[in-house]
């Protein structure tokens, strides 16, 4: 019912497709109607919840399709090929993308993990994936229909805006996400902080010593433990970061050498070939048949 509910508003904010701020900082409704083909994207550290039809992201060759049944959870910048294929009119893709604020989040899980009996959150010490999906359990629920209502009064969201935030991510962490949450902004954070080093580098050179150093461990295990929860390794992360950005670049208008050199590539050889290898064809190409949809919200791929 409450998922519902949580349908009712953002079709009741959106009659037609688009994106919109709910008025709540990192809090935004969209709406997908035509079908989009799974195309390079970078999923910034965000829980995307879909209340009608299907959406699916790729991420080092597995599959995540996720629905009103289940939401994605990503804790780090993740270069993923996503889509909307079951996208259309009749059938309308329904959701609310929240941005996971690193302040909160961080002091929410000081503030849990003072609070609950040693033990409580087992299994945290695994390795936590770097995209994963969790069921819609009712808290969850309950705390996204209370952020995404608040729409309806800018004095509410001025006044209870921050604190409809903090219990939803409280309930996030609480969920079966809960701990690819602790593990990317709790103690031990090293492989996400190295990943945030990383993206605001793009365009500069930045070595696997580098990010090993920057984690402070040993070239062995900083690639040990960074290919287990991103499921690439650091060259190969760094590497689809760069030429996802570029191809949405291109997609978005953005000449290829624009594209190629605002990620770092001085030789447009070596990134046409670099691209080719990763997307079956030429940027050139690309830039004549890899435009999105107009009408495709951007923000949400």
């Amino acid at each position: 019912m409450s998922r519902q509910k949580i349908k009712q508003v953002i079709e009741r904010c959106l009659p037609d497709a688009g994106l919109v701020e709910s008025g709540i900082s990192g809090v935004k409704l969209f709406r997908v109607t035509e079908p989009v083909p799974c195309m390079p994207a970078v999923y910034e550290p965000t829980i995307v919840a879909i209340v009608g039809g299907t959406k699916e992201a790729i991420l080092g060759g597995k599959r995540h399709v996720y629905d009103s049944d289940r939401y994605l959870c990503c804790p780090m910048s993740m270069p993923v090929a996503a889509g909307t294929p079951t996208a259309s009119a009749d059938n309308p893709l329904l959701g609310v993308l929240v941005s996971l604020d690193v302040g909160m989040m961080s002091t929410l899980i000081i503030e849990t993990a003072n609070a609950a009996a040693p033990g409580r959150f087992p299994g945290d010490d695994k390795a936590a994936p770097g995209l994963a999906l969790a069921h819609w359990d009712a808290p969850f629920t309950e705390a996204l229909l209370r952020l995404v209502r608040l729409g309806d009064d800018p004095v509410d969201e001025a006044v209870l805006g921050a604190g409809r935030l903090r219990e939803f991510f409280y309930a996030v962490l609480k969920g079966e996400a809960g701990g690819s949450v602790r593990r990317a902004f709790g103690v031990g954070n090293e492989i996400a902080q190295t990943i945030r080093f990383l993206s605001a580098r793009l365009n500069e050179p930045v070595t696997i010593d580098d990010m090993a150093a920057r984690a402070g461990m040993s070239r062995a295990v900083f690639h040990r433990k960074f290919k287990q929860a991103t499921t690439l390794s650091p060259i190969q992360f760094a590497k689809c970061m760069r030429l996802n950005h570029a191809a949405m670049s291109i997609a978005g208008g953005k000449s290829v050498s624009e594209a190629a050199w605002d990620v770092g590539y001085a030789s447009p050889s070596q990134f046409s070939r670099e691209f080719k290898r990763l997307y079956g064809q030429s940027p050139n190409r690309w830039s004549r048949a890899g435009q999105l949809p107009k009408e495709l919200p951007k923000g949400i791929m």
